[in-house]
């Protein structure tokens, strides 16, 4: 009896150990990554005035890069990555300013790179639960008008780069020793002003807070 429950012992301190994170341990984990914006419509405004018109902001998933490095069992820190995020912006035109209700208003590009500090609880299993809050960056380009838009005078769009913060829970369940699958889901505080030219004048201004939620499904290697 004695040595069975010395085996169990010993066994259970092995799998705690094999499923432990170590200090100087490099996780890289790659998958999906959607970006699902705040579905609150954003003012228009022509010339410091109310048009009445706004703006919605589409979900777009593209791969999503994460880097981990671990500073002991609990503490990590983790830089978010991805391929350029492309969006669609939607005009809504209840009063018939334009009579474009409902219309692709603009495509947008974005990277939001994020670096987080990661707390993993001990669980002495495979599955490893962590929380998270860091700071974002997000970098916009390529605004482009679409067709329509560009033949009732709308041109020059542009929109500013954004920092804030993140907050993210998540999870790896390890696989074996090296290889682990990760899913999350994070907020992410993202605003940007937008501003446009209507018949060549720099009348056009909207301020668009994206907010979204960022899910990611992940496949990990432990180095």
């Amino acid at each position: 009896m004695k040595k069975s429950l010395l085996t169990l012992a010993l066994l259970s301190s092995l799998s705690t150990a094999a499923f432990a994170n170590q200090a100087g341990d490099i996780l890289i984990r790659g998958g999906a990554t959607s970006v699902n914006p705040d579905s609150e419509k954003s003012a228009i405004y022509l010339g410091g005035n109310d048009s009445t018109m706004t703006l919605s902001v589409d979900d777009n998933t593209q791969l999503g890069l994460n880097f981990v490095y671990f500073y002991d069992n609990n503490w990590a820190i983790e830089l978010l990555a991805a391929t350029p995020f492309t969006h669609d912006v939607t005009i809504h035109d209840t009063n018939a300013v334009l009579g474009v209700d409902g219309v692709k208003l603009a495509e947008v590009t974005q990277l939001p790179p994020t670096l987080s500090a990661l707390y993993y609880f001990d669980t002495g299993t495979a599955f490893k639960p962590y929380v998270g809050a860091g700071i974002n960056y997000t970098l916009f380009f390529k605004e482009e008008f679409e067709a329509a838009p560009k033949s009732l005078g709308l041109s020059n769009l542009q929109l500013d780069s954004s920092f804030g913060f993140a907050i993210q829970v998540g999870a790896d369940y390890e696989i074996d020793n090296n290889w682990s699958v990760n899913v999350s889901a994070r907020y992410i505080d993202i605003a940007t002003d937008a501003t446009f030219d209507v018949a060549g004048d720099s009348i056009g201004k909207a301020t668009i807070d994206v907010n979204p939620m960022v899910y990611s499904v992940m496949l990990g290697y432990k180095f």
